[in-house]
């Protein structure tokens, strides 16, 4: 092996040593982390958010309040309590990446539906909360409710989850009955009970692709009787 050769192997030999030696102290109980938390090569210098669509990033740096003086090697239970105050984040976890980074990884609580307000549409996640988003930083397409109405707001989450491109044809929702409720999926108006599940949604799949070889197309598919699906036809 050359000179330059040497070099780089002791310099990877190093570095090796380097990350067990930290991986040894900060997996040590309670005094690991502390030792680590002294030294100046940990400070902080960047925080990363991961996650945020309809959530600004820098609203979570605020909330976090953190500073260069704080080390990567500080506890962040506290941080981890701050940023769950924000009204549109349903969890959170924080992360170190050395030398001088935390990764804060948030879910965020998401619109499923609009519904008309004196302010105009407004964005309604699944339990019915209005989120504070800012139509001109984030396009948001979502299905407009005649009202808020958490029981098809549930629907609607669950059906965003489970079974997202039957979701993305949803562009109205609205109840028509005590019990009812009918979905503008289109052209294509959907007919259940308001305790229809995702899986009885998509039995009509296979009926719009079955009338689709018969070159027939429903404008209404009636989902209210058990293990049917009825179809109006044009």
């Amino acid at each position: 092996m050359n000179e330059e050769g040497e070099r780089r192997g002791r310099r990877w030999w190093r570095l090796a040593a380097l990350g067990v030696g930290l991986g040894v102290l900060a997996t040590t109980p309670w005094w690991g982390p502390r030792v680590l938390a002294e030294l100046s090569f940990f400070r902080l210098r960047q925080v990363q958010v991961v996650g945020a669509r309809y959530v600004r990033a820098d609203s979570i740096v605020v909330l976090l309040g953190v500073d260069t003086t704080r080390s990567i090697w500080d506890e962040t239970d506290e941080l981890v309590a701050r940023v769950r105050t924000h009204p549109q984040v349903s969890d959170v976890e924080i992360a170190r990446r050395v030398p001088g980074t935390l990764v804060v990884t948030i879910t965020e609580r998401v619109p499923v539906a609009f519904v008309p307000t004196a302010r105009g549409l407004e964005p309604l996640d699944a339990a019915g909360r209005a989120l504070s988003i800012d139509p001109s930083r984030v396009n948001v397409d979502l299905p407009v409710l005649a009202r808020r109405d958490t029981t098809v707001l549930r629907l609607l989450g669950d059906l965003r989850e489970r079974a997202p491109q039957l979701y993305e044809r949803v562009s109205a929702a609205r109840r028509v009955g005590r019990r009812e409720i009918l979905l503008e999926l289109g052209a294509v108006n959907v007919r259940a009970m308001d305790d229809v599940s995702v899986d009885r949604l998509g039995d009509i799949v296979p009926v719009e692709a079955d009338l689709a070889r018969r070159q027939a197309r429903a404008v209404e598919l009636d989902l209210r009787y058990r293990d049917q699906v009825i179809a109006r036809v044009q």
